[in-house]
């Protein structure tokens, strides 16, 4: 019997991005689960777009692990609470395999989480433009790090039988197996635009076939059975896994009024496509009823609504109809100045500004939002500059800001976060129950936030 501290699990990794990762770990979650197999989708890294495809592909919610935001020390945990039930389990890497957070070493790289994983690890490689010195490349990443087992190869974008034969030749001298070969298939492409990939939600039909498009490439191109029995190779973990409401349960909590359930309203919709499943499953955990509402198309606040959270996404795209809302937007700021507790990641702070590219938004903030061309992206180690609905002062964070906008002024009277950064700033707002920032965060690595925030929800 497999238990999930032994579910059979496979790494996607790869040289460099633009090498067909998202292709082949899409498409192979997609292939074992049309086998009937119940297939974990995990994504190494911050990303929330790779995740979306993932749970097309599988049916199951896409998980992140990420080491920086998360810790190591939780990244088997997630996994574990993830797999519960599954036969099967894929990890997409994040950019080069050994590619991790800037000046950190190997910390929230793929092969960072590999070892966490103890699992094999499978290499797609753009072949392209080469043949013989495809070897010289394998041997390389395999030997570099000998506690990084690479198990096999998928060669991606093969031009023709002639150029597999002389691939094949010469991958035999390093003694990893070729588990996989994939010509090049433009009908599997997924459209992008500032921010990488398109979201799911955006394109639910070409989404769905270029998932279907996916599955058949590689079920096709790739030896599925080898690829099982390498993933049951893997190592057991030795941890447990993570549990939403043992993480948020504390000696000293002692909620006002235990019973009570409050209702906390969680954007989502095409605009507010970015967040962590584990926030959610801790805030319900925490003893909230978490509703989702869509902010392009419902023109009230799910009835009752004593807390808000709004996430990231892509509220740049939609502007025009968040702003032709203006019921909702009405509801949403009578909420904020009502003193209930508001959490906004991202373009959730977007979405409290007055305006954003000239068009109204929300007006909780005194500040204007515009898109730009500057990409602004990186971790980020964070401490609470004072008290909020969401962190007490002091408490310290580990976020991630990725975004083409720019907010004026940058932070209020009252910041949310200090940031130390290479120009330590403070960024945000914090007023009355308003917390609104740039920074995206993983709420497993602090459960308190969750706590806290429900705790506020009862009181207010």
């Amino acid at each position: 019997m497999v238990t999930s501290s032994s579910v059979p699990r496979l790494v996607v990794a790869a040289p460099s991005s633009g090498s067909g990762k998202t292709t082949v770990a899409t498409g192979l979650m997609a292939a074992f689960a049309a086998r009937g197999l119940a297939v974990s989708p995990h994504k190494v890294g911050p990303d929330y777009i790779d995740p979306g495809y993932h749970a097309l592909a599988t049916g199951r919610v896409g998980r992140n692990l990420d080491a920086y935001l998360c810790g190591p020390e939780l990244v088997g945990p997630l996994f574990l609470h993830g797999a519960r039930g599954c036969d099967i389990a894929v990890v997409e890497g994040v950019m080069g395999l050994y590619d991790g957070a800037a000046g950190e070493g190997e910390l929230a790289s793929t092969a960072h989480v590999a070892k966490l994983l103890r699992a094999p690890v499978v290499l797609v490689v753009d072949a392209s433009s080469q043949s013989r010195s495809v070897a010289a490349l394998v041997h390389g990443f395999v030997s570099w790090d000998p506690e990084v087992r690479v198990g096999g190869v998928i060669l991606n974008k093969v031009a023709s039988d002639r150029h597999e034969v002389m691939l094949r030749e010469a991958l035999e001298q390093t003694g990893v197996p070729v588990l996989g070969v994939l010509r090049r298939a433009p009908q599997v492409d997924t459209p992008s635009r500032h921010l990488g990939l398109v979201p799911v939600a955006e394109r639910r039909a070409e989404a769905v076939e270029a998932v279907a498009a996916m599955a058949a490439q590689v079920s096709d191109g790739c030896d599925l059975d080898g690829l099982m029995e390498l993933a049951r190779s893997a190592g057991v973990l030795s941890c447990e896994a993570w549990d939403a409401a043992a993480a948020v349960s504390s000696p000293t909590h002692h909620p006002t009024r235990s019973d009570e359930k409050p209702r906390v309203a969680v954007a989502g919709g095409e605009a507010f496509t970015f967040s962590y499943a584990e926030n959610t499953e801790l805030l319900t955990a925490a003893g909230a009823d978490v509703v989702p509402f869509d902010p392009l198309r419902d023109e009230e606040l799910p009835e009752g609504t004593r807390g808000l959270v709004i996430g990231g996404g892509f509220p740049e795209v939609y502007a025009a109809e968040l702003s032709a809302n203006e019921p909702l937007r009405k509801a949403v700021a009578d909420l904020a100045e009502s003193g209930a507790p508001v959490a906004a990641e991202c373009a959730g702070l977007l979405y409290l500004c007055r305006e954003l590219d000239g068009l109204p938004m929300c007006g909780v903030l005194d500040a204007g939002a515009r898109m730009t061309e500057r990409l602004t992206l990186g971790y980020r180690d964070a401490v609470a500059v004072g008290d909020s609905v969401l962190a007490a002062a002091g408490t310290r964070m580990r976020g991630h800001e990725f975004h083409r906008t720019a907010v004026e002024p940058g932070a209020g009277a009252e910041p949310a976060w200090g940031l130390r950064t290479p120009q330590r700033r403070v960024e945000g707002f914090v007023q009355r129950g308003v917390h609104a920032s740039y920074l995206h965060t993983h709420w497993a690595a602090e459960p308190g936030v969750a706590r806290r925030f429900v705790e506020r929800c009862r009181t207010s």
